[in-house]
C-alpha cells in the first residue's frame, strides 16, 4: 500500500498527514524545535493561541528559508476569544504573532457547551475568514459527536478537521466514526500516548508489551509503530518533541507497513480512559484565560 504522506481535506486543500506539534513547548525552545522539524522534513506545524508560542513558530518558519506555500501552519482559537467579532480579532492576534498574512488551517480549540451560542458565533467568524481567503481551511478540536451535530445544524461549512486525543489507549471510536460520517478528518493529538506517561497512570504506551513487540517486528520504535498505525488508518497526527533525535525518529515512518493483524492489536488496547480534559467540562470559568495581543 502506498504510504500516505498527504491528505486531501473536504474542501480540496491538501495537507501533510504527519505534522509537528508544540503543545507545552516553552517559547524559548520552540523556535529551535520547529527549525529542526522543518529541516527534518515536516511541513505541517501545529500550534495554538493558548500555547503562547505562536510568535516563536512564526520565527522558525521565516528562518527556514522555505517558500511560504511549502509550509502548512495550523493554529487554534481559545474559548476566551469566542464570539463573532472576538474570533475575527483572534485571527488578527494569531496572524500577527505568526507573522503571516494567511493561516492554512484555523480551528476552534474546544467546544464550549455552557455557551454554545458563542461557539457557533466563533465558527461563523471562521467561515467569514475562509470566504475572505484569510484562512484556507477551518475546523474544530475536541468536539464530541453531539457538538458536531449541533454545529452542523447551525452552520454552512462542514469542518475540515477535528483534532482529538487519539492513541492506542484512547481511540475514541464514536468520535472518529462521527468525523468520518461527515467527511471530517480526524487529527490525533498526543498520538503516541505521551499523555499516558506524565499523568501518573502507572501505564505508558511506550512500555506496552504489545506495542513494543510490533515495533520490534519491524525494527522500529514504539513511537514509530504508533504513528504508522495512525497514518494507515487515515488519520493525521501531530507528535511533539524538543529533542532532535526524537523529532527525526517520529518523521521516519514512511517506509514500512503494519499488517491488518497488527493494526487490530493496537486498536484493541483502548482503555476508554481520557488523558486530557473532559470536553463536557470546558467552561469559561474554569478554562478561560487572556490571550495577549500581537
Amino acid at each position: 500500500m502506498p504510504t500516505p504522506t498527504h491528505v486531501t481535506l473536504n474542501n480540496g486543500v491538501t495537507m501533510p498527514a504527519l505534522g509537528f506539534g508544540v503543545f507545552q513547548t516553552p517559547p524559548d525552545v520552540t523556535t529551535q524545535a520547529v527549525r529542526t522539524a522543518l529541516e527534518t522534513g515536516y511541513r505541517l506545524i501545529d500550534t495554538a493561541a493558548a500555547y503562547a508560542n505562536e510568535r516563536e513558530v512564526g520565527q522558525a518558519v521565516r528562518d527556514s528559508g522555505l517558500p511560504r506555500d511549502e509550509i502548512f501552519v495550523e493554529t487554534k482559537v481559545w474559548i476566551s476569544d469566542y464570539g463573532y467579532d472576538e474570533t475575527l480579532h483572534a485571527f488578527d492576534k494569531s496572524a500577527g504573532k505568526l507573522g503571516l498574512d494567511h493561516i492554512d488551517l484555523l480551528i476552534l480549540h474546544q467546544a464550549l457547551p455552557s455557551r454554545f451560542d458563542l461557539t457557533l458565533e466563533a465558527y461563523r467568524a471562521l467561515e467569514t475568514l475562509l470566504a475572505d481567503g484569510r484562512v484556507h481551511a477551518i475546523g474544530v478540536s475536541n468536539f464530541m459527536p453531539e457538538h458536531l451535530d449541533a454545529l452542523l445544524k447551525n452552520s454552512d461549512t462542514v469542518p475540515a478537521v477535528n483534532q482529538i486525543e487519539v492513541h492506542p489507549y484512547f481511540t475514541q471510536p464514536l468520535v472518529q466514526a462521527a468525523d468520518a460520517a461527515h467527511g471530517i478528518l480526524s487529527q490525533a493529538w498526543s498520538p503516541i500516548g505521551g499523555i499516558t506517561s506524565y499523568r501518573g497512570t502507572g501505564s505508558s504506551t511506550f512500555d506496552d508489551p504489545a506495542i513494543t513487540a510490533i515495533a520490534e517486528a519491524h525494527g522500529r520504535t514504539p513511537a514509530q509503530a504508533m504513528l504508522r498505525w495512525h497514518l494507515q488508518q487515515g488519520r493525521s497526527a501531530v507528535p511533539k518533541s524538543v529533542r532532535a533525535a526524537r523529532i527525526a525518529e517520529n518523521f521516519d515512518v514512511f517506509d514500512f507497513e503494519l499488517t491488518p493483524a497488527e493494526l487490530a492489536i493496537l486498536d484493541a488496547l483502548d482503555t476508554g480512559t481520557r488523558g486530557g480534559p473532559d470536553p463536557a467540562a470546558i467552561t469559561l470559568e474554569t478554562y478561560g484565560r487572556d490571550i495577549p495581543e500581537a
